[in-house]
């Protein structure tokens, strides 16, 4: 993730237009262009604006192991007659769990409880006839069983509670189920309370609370977040993130094999967008994430560089850093007689994962010391030596290079290219891959957005993403790969690091943004053959640069198009998908001339649009702009078709 600048916009636009005439559309349906990269549109994830920890990480309790704060139990509060405070003194043996929450019940007595309460992430979602696991270990001196429950923040509420056994005076793990009843009013002002009424001194530590998860794991994910991904129908997952990769110093890195096994035996760590990772979200649930959504996953691997700059110059002080490596590789596809695929099987998984792309680090062209090429030579080599079939991808993209230099010597089979325009950049750019070099390494886009609307896109950018991905279609025998970014923001006061994201939510409920639907569109519509397709008297809009700093004399204005478009083939179904973004204020009316095959009478029209760009989505709102499915009637081989003023259409035609 980084906010690099764009390329100057291309000069040559593929759009003709002619005085005069109505704007036309020619579409060559017997001629295929270029095929469709089978993966071209996947997800990249990271944890920033608590993606992961808050977000679709399903588990319900902040700071659960009392790391967040050296110095004050944060989120924590007490309940009734009781104090409490961070405790290091009793450790739990054979754990990573050295910090443990004290309560001094001795003010509870009977009818008067002593406890302690967490917050959750901006609040606990109550919901009804819903199950909740809580968890946690406990130790106590005096203290009798617990009382555990789900109740309003002001305690005027309870809405579930259980009953531990007696609590000993050894750390053990306690269990409870609570269940709401049927007229349990959707809220999230809630919290956790575990409670006594018997005097005396209780220590809790890895305090957890999990609704039911997707597939029902236990560790697991969001339902509602997932199947706002599984209706994108990506084809790959991006992970674990792009700087949560690297992390803002060598130590604060993405550690990979701490992620593994019990909870009890994760840590956590410094992430690089102010706040702690848990790390409950860890290598394995990564992989599961992917095989839950039937994708495969695009592993970005540690290459000796972190963000503030503190790097490891190829050669032996880098080789461990390699082999780590190769052992996550081995851990993800190796079987289980291999030391890490047997890792993976004692961890619940015995099958390997897919595996066909390794990304070696994460923008690396923003490492002054330009250590990379040597570093990525390092990791290549070994990585083709063990794996020869798995694609590196190359990190040092082009977003990042000086073009009136020669490029790197070396370049992997993939180049990770990253940009974060405005709507006016990305439509300017539309055609940014029309003149790349067939010959040269395949692309990866593996971070892009239009950077409007706040906390998720408006409908401006997504008609910028919309007109950049017909580029990015229209060049699939190139860009093999894509995935927008960022993927997550909790909404809430202080849970956004990053403006303009993809898909939003609080601790209740989730949204798609306008962006997030133009996506879906274009993945669940999408053949595997772009046709050619030639245009006549395409509108075009002005763009009147500002004065650069310090100037008052204005450049001359820019010149470009309204409509963007991209054609595709399904061989299999001999579907057509036009893709048409209007992405000017005025209705425009456009001859569709199809040869090369006849068309059916009828076919589909979806239709993503607002009438005016800045409308978007939101929590109270999360439907205001969706895409509307009707029937297209009165097509064939020659009909004109009216596309809505700022509109993202799509119509699936069938040859006949």
């Amino acid at each position: 993730m980084a906010n690099s600048p764009l390329l100057a916009a291309a000069a040559a636009i593929v759009f003709a237009a002619s005085a005069g005439g109505q704007t036309a559309l020619h579409i060559n349906a017997a001629k295929v262009t270029a095929p469709v990269s089978p993966t071209l549109y996947g997800l990249m994830t990271e944890e920033i604006n608590h993606s992961y920890d808050g977000g679709l990480y399903a588990e319900l309790i902040q700071n659960r192991i009392f790391k967040d704060n050296a110095k004050n139990p944060v989120h924590w509060s007490v309940v009734g007659a009781g104090a409490i405070a961070l405790d290091e003194s009793q450790p739990i043996e054979g754990t990573v769990l050295k910090t443990c929450l004290k309560l001094d019940a001795n003010g509870a007595s009977a009818g008067h409880r002593a406890g302690v309460a967490n917050d959750g992430w901006w609040g606990i979602p109550v919901k009804p006839k819903t199950s909740y696991r809580a968890s946690f270990y406990a130790m106590a001196d005096g203290v009798g069983p617990l009382t555990v429950s789900l109740e309003s923040n002001d305690g005027s509420k309870v809405f579930a509670t259980a009953q531990t056994q007696e609590i000993t005076d050894k750390w053990q793990k306690y269990t409870v189920t609570l269940t709401t009843g049927d007229d349990a009013a959707p809220s999230a002002a809630n919290r956790l309370v575990i409670a006594t009424e018997k005097p005396g001194a209780l220590r809790l530590n890895l305090v957890s609370l999990f609704p039911t998860t997707y597939n029902d794991r236990p560790n697991g994910n969001r339902i509602d977040l997932m199947q706002l991904l599984i209706d994108m129908k990506p084809a790959f997952l991006r992970l674990p993130g792009g700087n949560f990769l690297e992390g803002d110093a060598i130590a604060d890195r993405f550690p990979w094999k701490a992620t593994l096994g019990p909870l009890e035996q994760r840590p956590g760590h410094r992430g690089c967008w102010n706040y702690r990772a848990s790390d409950g979200l860890g290598l394995l649930e990564f992989l599961e994430w992917c095989e839950d959504m039937h994708v495969q996953p695009v592993l970005a691997v540690y290459a000796g560089y972190s963000l503030k700059g503190e790097h490891v110059n190829a050669g032996p002080a880098l080789q461990p850093f390699v082999d780590d490596a190769l052992e996550e590789i081995e851990y993800v596809i190796g079987g289980a007689e291999t030391k890490w695929g047997a890792v993976r099987a004692k961890d619940g998984h015995p099958a390997p994962f897919p595996l066909t792309y390794v990304e070696i680090g994460n923008e690396d062209g923003a490492d002054k010391s330009h250590s990379y090429e040597g570093r990525f030579a390092q990791f290549y080599d070994a990585i083709k030596a063990k794996h020869p079939n798995l694609k590196c991808i190359d990190t040092l993209g082009r977003s990042y290079w000086d073009h009136t230099k020669a490029a790197p010597k070396r370049t992997g089979d993939v180049i990770d290219e990253h940009y974060y325009p405005n709507a006016r950049q990305m439509e300017m750019d539309a055609t940014h891959y029309d003149k790349y070099d067939r010959n040269g390494p395949k692309i990866f886009v593996g971070e892009w957005a239009t950077r409007e609307g706040s906390p998720t896109t408006n409908m401006n950018a997504a008609l910028g993403d919309a007109a950049w991905m017909t580029g990015m279609e229209r060049n699939s025998d190139i860009v093999v790969l894509a995935s927008y970014a960022p993927l997550f923001t909790n909404v809430n006061p202080g849970g956004m690091e990053w403006k303009s994201n993809l898909i939003g939510y609080d601790a209740l409920t989730s949204f798609g943004s306008p962006s997030y639907y133009a996506q879906k569109m274009f993945n669940n519509n999408i053949g595997d053959g772009v046709l050619a397709v030639e245009a006549d008297n395409v509108p075009m809009q002005t763009w009147q640069p500002p004065a650069p700093k310090g100037k008052t004399d204005l450049p001359p204005a820019k010149k470009f198009p309204e409509l963007f478009y991209v054609a595709t083939k399904d061989s299999a179904k001999g579907t057509i998908y036009l893709k048409v973004v209007n992405a000017g204020g005025t209705k425009r009316d456009v001859r569709i001339d199809i040869t090369g095959a006849g068309i059916a009478a009828e076919g589909t029209a979806i239709t993503l649009g607002s009438a005016r760009p800045s409308d978007t989505n939101s929590i109270t709102e999360p439907a205001k702009i969706v895409p509307v499915t009707t029937a297209a009637k009165g097509l064939g081989s020659q009909f004109t078709y009216s596309f809505a003023p700022y509109s993202i259409t799509v119509l699936a035609l069938s040859a006949k």
